[in-house]
């Protein structure tokens, strides 16, 4: 991994003029010369200044070719194939194709991964899907496609720089993407020299799903949300390659939506996203252990690091200063707390969107995917570790789950004298057993799964309220001053926090009790 790609994290011949964009998704590279594509997006004013990049015109091979560009999208009257998930896609000359709109739910993905494509017809043909309903074109783009190759010291890159509008009846707006295509460390390479210096994002959706979305008036659907879908995983290997690439979609799209005043959601999400790609990590580190992944691991970290504040004030202001604004609403000092600890909050939010707006957000996405495409726990593998990455994705499920289980009944034992650092602790046992929980359910019986879940969700959203009200006490006193006031407030604040985990310590024993043996869904029992 690239040491100014961890420096900057560390933040307080190709396609025919004509043709479609992007190459049906490559297979995951198996070594260093196979070719890749990704695709990439990039604000219009941006892309105008990828040819006057010093790091294009240092390697640049060759004469740009430039070319005019169009694309119409069509589907029934009635959204037939968007309702399928795919359009007809129809380019200015050739072919017309069958495209998918977002990656398929049972697909092995990561991001920046083009869209796949269904079928191809001839102009005068059409899918079968829309069972003979006229179709009819529902967006356009047009534009213009420019492809350059590059020289690097880690071989050659073709990049392809599309740029124009997209158009439906009733809107239209800008919009440029990039592809590039070569051996993987050629590529990589390319992307991060120009993520360094221009704000170069996988796309958030498909080309073709945003067409759809502005010709339908509604938001483009997004490629994955939620803990990773491993149902089709066959080896270890492949859960966890699936498990990445979908959990680092989810932190993308959920920190692109970070916003001052758009409410807790996108922090909260982005932070549940991490520690599931974190746990990740660590399950299957006796697999996928390398150096670069032991780096990726780091970096998450500081991520964590930074969004944290920012979701401590959420979940204050929500909880603790709400309750507490409303039992003291005439209070001159309780208010004057949560003012301040408003302030708090945004200049947490600032933080945030500081580090999601920098260069080093963008070269940590793209050291994540070389890390999945390049596979480098494979490198000098011993033959017991390789073999480890063929073992069955379930036999490897229940070792681990197993395990986890054993370390929070251990935990729990004595649920009814813990102290609350021992609460504390079993809460993050808890958490553990639910990550990894989430990554294997997939493989087994879903209405046992989906029970276990629920119960183990009961008991951190019962040993949470201990958490919450730690951090609300802390928080409150990050917030004293220098006046009987504050003071006064601050000790309020504390007073209540205290009185909340007394009141909630009932639900999460019954919440333990509930959580038995006979729960344990990946046993078959």
């Amino acid at each position: 991994m690239s040491a100014a790609a961890s420096q900057a994290t560390r933040l307080p011949g190709h396609e025919q003029a004509g043709e479609t964009l992007a190459a049906p998704p490559a297979p995951l590279a198996e070594g260093p010369a196979m070719a890749v594509t990704l695709e990439f997006t990039l604000p219009n004013e941006a892309a105008g200044r990828l040819a006057r990049l010093p790091f294009v015109q240092a390697h640049r091979a060759g004469r740009a070719r430039t070319t005019a560009a169009e694309t119409i999208w069509s589907d029934t009257a009635e959204g037939t194939l968007s309702a399928q998930g795919m359009i007809l896609e129809a380019p200015r000359r050739g072919k017309r194709v069958l495209r998918h709109l977002f990656p398929q739910p049972d697909a092995a993905w990561h991001p920046a991964q083009p869209p796949a494509i269904e079928a191809t017809f001839e102009s005068d043909e059409g899918p079968s899907l829309t069972e003979g309903a006229p179709l009819v074109a529902v967006a356009a783009f047009t534009g213009r496609r420019q492809t350059f190759g590059l020289e690097l010291p880690e071989g050659s890159a073709m990049v392809e720089l599309l740029t124009g509008r997209l158009r439906s009846v009733a809107a239209e707006c800008e919009v440029a993407r990039l592809c590039l295509t070569g051996p993987l460390p050629a590529m990589m390479a390319a992307a991060r020299g120009i993520a360094a210096q221009l704000p170069l994002l996988p796309p958030l959706a498909t080309l073709a799903e945003e067409a759809r979305a502005m010709a339908a008036g509604t938001q483009p659907r997004p490629h994955r949300l939620g803990p990773p879908d491993t149902a089709a995983a066959t080896t270890v290997e492949d859960a966890f390659l699936r498990a990445v690439g979908h959990l680092l979609e989810v932190l993308h799209q959920q920190a692109a939506r970070i916003r001052h005043g758009a409410g807790p959601e996108a922090v909260h999400q982005s932070r549940v996203a991490l520690r599931r790609l974190r746990s990740v990590l660590r399950v299957f580190r006796n697999a996928t252990d390398a150096p670069d992944v032991r780096s990726l691991d780091a970096q998450l970290r500081e991520v964590v690091g930074i969004l944290g504040p920012a979701r401590d004030w959420d979940v204050f202001l929500a909880g603790t200063g709400r309750e507490i604004c409303t039992a003291f609403a005439e209070d001159a000092r309780i208010a004057a707390l949560l003012r301040t600890a408003e302030a708090r909050r945004s200049a947490a939010y600032d933080a945030a969107l500081a580090m999601v707006s920098a260069p080093g957000w963008r070269l940590l996405l793209i050291d994540a995917l070389a890390v999945m495409l390049a596979r480098p726990w494979r490198d000098a593998a011993p033959a017991e570790r390789r073999e480890a990455l063929e073992t069955p994705a379930l036999s490897f499920g229940r070792v681990v789950l197993d395990r986890r289980w054993s370390r929070l009944r251990r935990a729990g034992a004595a649920f009814e004298t813990l102290t609350a650092e021992q609460l504390h602790e079993l809460r993050l046992d808890g958490k553990r057993l639910r990550y990894a929980a989430e990554v294997f359910a997939p493989l087994f019986d879903q209405r046992r799964a989906r029970r276990f879940l629920r119960r183990l969700g009961r008991l951190q959203d019962g040993l949470g309220i201990a958490n919450d009200a730690a951090v609300a006490r802390g928080l409150a006193r990050a917030l004293s001053a220098r006046s009987a006031g504050r003071s006064w407030a601050v000790g309020s604040v504390e007073g209540w926090c205290e009185a909340r985990v007394a009141d909630h310590r009932d639900d999460a024993l019954a919440a333990w009790r509930r959580l038995g043996g006979k729960d344990r869904f990946w046993t078959g029992d």
